[in-house]
């Protein structure tokens, strides 16, 4: 995949990271007009393998990337890494804002965020809930663009999609089972995908115009992604009697992605 491109402008890096994030969260919907019923079991596997997928992305597609341009920007590897862990710390601070902020409604842990006289359909609140978790990886694809290295951009994009599929499928699978239709799963699953897509353009357009905030922006990216995967798509897999099979597409994920990520660097 990094040979195919190397011969892309930045901006049209950034394009192809947009549209693989939001084709791949589609396409994880579509097999639900073809499925009438999912196991929980199945359900939380996939969930642990996307689980995994986002841990090795942030640990070797974001943090050893940032680290290594941190420690060549500072000219010290105690301040670059010092950088690299404020940095992630304020990711995981933003999006822990944004949960207290923002209305949204989980499929397991019910309504939180905002104020309760803030009422919006449910829908919306699902919507919400997604797009959050959904807007750190966008920005991570954005940022890799905006670092107009193919070896940097590849791993995260293939990453970000491979995770997105089944992640994409559990949604539309959560939402049926809380009665809305296989069109409407479908749709909410689109609308958080041209959401993730957005986040990439923006996470492009902040890196490309300043090649110093490279590693920064890719350290906050990866720490808003842990703060995702240990508060919240880690807890949702164990949270029945699956936990070890949840676990076990946690360790596929995570072996599968750490391969991707050194086999496209």
């Amino acid at each position: 995949m990094t040979n195919e491109l190397s011969g892309l402008s930045g901006f049209h890096l950034a394009l192809v990271g947009s549209a693989v994030t939001l084709l791949s969260t589609s396409l994880g919907a579509l097999p639900t007009f073809f499925t009438k019923h999912v196991s929980q079991r199945t359900q939380d596997v996939l969930l642990g393998f996307s689980a995994g997928v986002m841990l090795a992305a942030t640990c070797f597609s974001l943090l050893n990337p940032a680290l290594r341009l941190a420690s060549g920007g500072t000219g010290s590897k105690f301040f670059g890494g010092l950088g690299v862990a404020a940095s992630m710390i304020a990711g995981a601070l933003f999006l822990h804002l944004c949960n207290k902020l923002i209305p949204h409604e989980h499929f397991v842990r019910g309504r939180e965020g905002g104020p309760p006289s803030v009422q919006l359909k449910r829908i919306w609140l699902f919507v919400l809930a997604i797009t959050l978790h959904n807007f750190p990886e966008g920005l991570a694809v954005g940022s890799g663009a905006g670092s107009l290295d193919p070896t940097l951009a590849a791993p995260i994009m293939t990453g970000i999609a491979l995770q997105d599929v089944p992640e994409g499928f559990v949604v539309a699978v959560a939402l049926i089972g809380v009665q809305y239709t296989r069109a409407q799963a479908l749709l909410v699953t689109v609308i958080t995908g041209v959401v993730e897509a957005l986040a990439a353009l923006i996470g492009f357009a902040a890196t490309s115009q300043a090649q110093s905030v490279l590693p920064w922006a890719l350290a906050l990216s990866g720490g808003a992604m842990l703060y995702v995967v240990v508060d919240e798509m880690i807890p949702e897999s164990q949270r029945k009697e699956f936990a070890k099979e949840a676990t076990a597409g946690l360790m596929l994920g995570f072996v599968l992605m750490m391969f991707l990520d050194t086999s496209l660097s």
